[in-house]
């Protein structure tokens, strides 16, 4: 019997189970013969480059010249009062600070009791924030950043709680007397409280502030007259404590943050002020006896001087008074005050200490914010 004469029934289960096999069939080759899952490619990479440099000059106290200098990186160009230029008016007294975060840039006038927020490329002011209770003037000295907040520390013993949208002050905080640094760090805002305005009666302490709950949750004792003070990345805070300018020295120390208790006092060397970049501390001092500057560098990791002469060109700085390395460039930036009367100057070294450039600024260079551009490069 061939198939033509096969019963309905039965060619209907024959033709079926045929169709199933070669069915079957050709999904195995299909299978077989398919295109393997593309590989997953690695994400792009970002790199974070220094386009420029804007320089805070402190001015001389009570004449309302502070200033701003900017240098851009990429074609050398230098705007020696870009401020004035950008708003057709001065910053005001003493500039004490000056932080860039995301768009904004944020400059600390202290005598004039002012925080200047403009525009990070144009400097165009966005905002003028005043500091006063009442009309008592708060004294701003120093700012730092934590999530949507800023913070600022005011010599009359409060740190103010800054919206960065609203640019609005949402609170004030009471700490230490006369606080004169700070820093967001380990979760934690850390203020120094220098009682530097109660002569001979300074403080010796450090406040730190919750960011969540805004209060302080904790006081550390350091030593007399707090300043400076910034993280490593080893779990510990360095501070500089400027002494009493007589029989206590200015000096180095560093808190373990765990146990919030001093760790260790550099007593081999004398620092007023400090900066820090991966392993490494920048830190310098001014011998009024001699009129000379020192800038020696400092392992955190070991916790050891590397070497106490920085500068390995010969380049002479008269006097330094701000620091700032970038750890995106391998560079520190240098301010000389020169003769504090008249305009100062900017040096940029690598961290060999060997020269890179220089620029001039306004009287009295202290503070230096950097601006960064991610560059994103596709694998």
């Amino acid at each position: 019997m061939n198939c033509f004469t096969m019963k309905k029934p039965f060619a209907k289960r024959y033709f079926h189970t045929m169709f199933v096999i070669v069915s079957a069939i050709t999904f195995t080759l299909a299978a077989c013969t398919k295109e393997p899952d593309p590989q997953p490619q690695p994400p792009p990479t970002t790199t974070t480059i220094t386009t420029g440099v804007y320089v805070l000059n402190e001015g001389l106290f009570n004449t309302n010249n502070s200033s701003l200098t900017r240098f851009n990186l990429e074609d050398s160009t230098l705007e020696k009062n870009c401020f004035y230029a950008a708003n057709n008016r001065g910053l005001g007294d003493t500039g004490s600070d000056i932080a860039i975060y995301g768009s904004k840039m944020y400059i600390v006038v202290n005598v004039s009791s002012q925080l200047e927020v403009v525009n990070v490329n144009t400097c165009k002011s966005l905002k003028q924030i005043p500091f006063f209770d009442g009309e008592k003037p708060r004294q701003p000295r120093k700012i730092t950043f934590y999530g949507a907040n800023a913070y600022v520390c005011n010599f009359d013993g409060t740190v103010a709680v800054i919206d960065t949208t609203t640019l609005e002050i949402s609170r004030f905080i009471n700490v230490g007397k006369n606080p004169d640094g700070i820093v967001a760090a380990y979760d934690k805002i850390w203020v120094s409280n220098s009682g530097g305005l109660n002569f001979p009666n300074y403080d010796n302490t450090i406040s730190v502030i919750d960011p969540i709950s805004l209060t302080v949750v904790h006081t550390i004792t350091a030593a007399t007259n707090p300043y400076t003070i910034l993280p490593d990345s080893y779990g510990e805070i360095y501070l500089i404590a400027r002494g009493n300018y007589d029989n206590i020295k200015s000096r180095l120390l560093i808190v373990d943050v765990a146990t919030g208790n001093l760790k260790h006092t550099f007593t081999d060397f004398e620092a007023l002020n400090f900066t820090i970049a991966g392993d490494t501390a920048w830190v310098y001092n001014y011998d009024y006896t001699t009129q000379r500057s020192s800038i020696l560098m400092l392992n955190v990791k070991t916790e050891e001087v590397i070497t106490h002469d920085f500068i390995t060109d010969g380049t002479p700085i008269k006097t330094v008074y701000g620091i700032k390395a970038d750890a995106a460039t391998n560079t520190v930036y240098i301010a000389d005050a020169m003769e504090f009367g008249s305009n100062g100057k900017m040096y940029a070294f690598d961290f060999n200490g060997k020269l890179k450039l220089e620029f001039p600024t306004g009287i009295n260079p202290a503070n230096i914010a950097l601006i960064n551009k991610q560059i994103v490069a596709m694998p």
